[in-house]
């Protein structure tokens, strides 16, 4: 909660475009460039959405879509890198910490491929991972699409939309990690069926 508390009076203190962007820049780098993983993204969208209830400046409707487009843009960059320069990228940028990182996510995407782009959202750092990753593995382009446009969605935008609503209802800080269990679960099941068929 002093995390919140200190997001929601830095964000407060922002002039209403400068807010979007920095709330937007902090998403698209959290999630689309390797260095970013250690960014706060559920605490910064949470924040947000505290901020935009305070605030009649800002726009809730404008906020969302800048979070989504933040995360959408964030891991399809985060696909092409990998697409592109493969394996070699992800080699570079080596180190004993990042590379725990990097093989939990390998892990996480090869149990459950399209479950694991959406549900990656929810998990701090293999959210940064799972899409250079996908890119490296040659998932098809618009299957990779479909899943980071769903998974942006049910990420950025309803973590947004708990904040702004829990200013008034708090109950509905809870709402948000309900459907990340869905989608664990979700995951998990996808991974048995395939271990499964790969047993038949």
């Amino acid at each position: 909660m002093e995390l919140l508390a200190t997001f929601d009076e830095q964000f407060s203190s922002l002039a209403p475009i400068f807010f979007y962007l920095v709330v937007g820049a902090i998403v698209f780098i959290e999630t689309g460039l390797l260095f970013g993983f250690f960014l706060p993204g559920d605490s910064v969208l949470f924040s947000a959405g505290l901020v935009a209830a305070s605030n009649k400046s800002i726009n809730i409707s404008l906020l969302c879509l800048v979070v989504f487009l933040g995360a959408f843009i964030g891991d399809q960059t985060g696909y092409v890198i990998g697409r592109k320069y493969g394996r070699p990228y992800l080699d570079r940028k080596s180190s004993p910490r990042l590379d725990r990182y990097i093989a939990r996510a390998e892990r996480f995407y090869e149990q459950s491929g399209w479950w694991a782009v959406v549900a990656a959202r929810y998990f701090p750092w293999i959210r940064t991972f799972v899409p250079p990753i996908a890119g490296a593995a040659k998932m098809p382009y618009y299957k990779f699409l479909t899943a980071n446009a769903v998974g942006a969605l049910l990420w950025s935008v309803l973590i947004t939309l708990a904040g702004y609503y829990s200013a008034n209802i708090p109950w509905v800080k809870q709402s948000s990690y309900a459907l990340a269990i869905f989608f664990i679960s979700a995951s998990l099941i996808s991974s048995l069926i395939g271990y499964l068929r790969r047993r038949s």
